[in-house]
């Protein structure tokens, strides 16, 4: 697994880690059962501080994308609560097309973008 840090991004770090371990899991890069490095060696292999891998880790377990355990480390677990995720994206959606609507893109535009974004993703 490669995961690569904009330094001079404005986006903080741990965020930054916790998009791309989403996204790869969404693109069946990494899957369900499969262990992430260690704190230590993720913060190793990117440069980073082991602070902020932990934290990132905290987020994706408490969003139920990981598990930590003791044997095996942090694994991919995504957690398969439904109605609460729809929740949770109608929410994040909500201020995104608020954002959108305010920068006058249209209806068809956005709905344009998310077909082309679901379409990276390949058919689930």
């Amino acid at each position: 697994m490669i995961f690569s840090i904009d330094f001079n991004s404005d986006e903080a770090i741990y965020i930054q880690l916790c998009h791309q371990i989403i996204m790869s899991i969404a693109n069946d890069d990494i899957h369900e059962g499969d262990s992430l490095p260690s704190v230590r060696q993720m913060a190793e292999d990117i440069g980073i501080n082991m602070h902020t891998v932990n934290k990132a880790y905290t987020i994706l377990k408490q969003e139920g994308y990981i598990k930590l355990d003791r044997r095996y480390g942090a694994v991919i677990a995504v957690d398969a609560d439904k109605i609460e995720a729809m929740e949770s994206l109608s929410r994040d959606l909500r201020v995104s097309i608020a954002k959108a609507m305010c920068k006058n893109i249209t209806s068809a535009e956005i709905h344009a973008l998310v077909d082309d974004i679901i379409s990276e993703f390949g058919i689930k």
